[in-house]
C-alpha cells in the first residue's frame, strides 16, 4: 500500500463507521429495512477503498468540478450563451410576425366593382367580375352546412365488461 492509499483509509473507515451508527438509529426509528437500507450505503465508502477505486473517483470528482468552473468562470461561454438568448428571442419575435403577415394574406383582397380580375382570381360581392378576356364568372353560393343532432346521452354501463365493446361497435356502426 502506497500513502496515498493509506490517508484514504481512516476517510472511508470514519464515514462508513458514522453511517452505521446512523443506521443503527435509523433501524431503531423507523424499522429494520430502512435500517438495512442505511447499511448498505454505509458500506459503499469502504468498499470503494478496498477495490481501489478512491483514486479514479478522485479524479472523476476533480474533472467534473474543472468543467463547471471552467463554465461558470469563463466569459466566452456567457457570451455565447447570451448570442444564443437573443437568436432565440428574434426567432421568436419573426415567428409572430411571420403569424401575422401569414393571417394578413389568407384574407381575399376584393377588387373594386368593374375592375377585371386575373382568372380565378376572388369575385366581389357587388356581382360577377370580368375575368382578363371579359367574360363574366357567377358567384360562387356556398352551402349550408347540414346541421348536426347533438349526441344521445349515454347510459350507464352494465357491469359487465362486453357492454362496453358493445355499445363502442354500435357507435361504429357495426351491428
Amino acid at each position: 500500500m502506497s500513502f496515498d492509499q493509506i490517508a484514504w483509509l481512516p476517510l472511508c473507515a470514519g464515514v462508513t463507521g458514522v453511517g452505521l451508527v446512523l443506521s443503527f438509529l435509523l433501524m431503531r426509528r423507523r424499522g429494520v429495512v430502512a435500517g438495512l437500507r442505511g447499511v448498505a450505503w454505509s458500506l459503499l465508502p469502504l468498499a470503494a477503498f478496498l477495490t481501489g477505486a478512491l483514486p479514479t473517483l478522485w479524479q472523476i470528482g476533480t474533472a467534473i468540478v474543472g468543467f463547471f468552473a471552467g463554465v461558470v468562470f469563463n466569459p466566452t461561454v456567457w457570451a455565447g450563451v447570451a448570442v444564443t438568448g437573443l437568436s432565440l428571442v428574434l426567432f421568436l419575435v419573426t415567428g409572430v410576425l411571420r403569424g401575422r403577415r401569414t393571417a394578413a394574406s389568407a384574407e381575399p383582397r376584393i377588387p373594386a366593382a368593374g375592375t377585371p380580375a386575373a382568372p380565378g382570381g376572388p369575385m366581389t360581392a357587388g356581382g360577377p367580375v370580368t375575368a382578363g378576356g371579359g367574360a363574366t364568372q357567377p358567384l360562387p353560393q356556398r352551402k349550408a352546412a347540414p346541421a348536426q343532432k347533438p349526441a344521445p346521452a349515454r347510459k350507464p354501463a352494465a357491469d359487465d365488461d362486453f357492454s362496453d365493446i358493445e355499445d363502442i361497435l354500435k357507435r361504429r356502426g357495426i351491428g
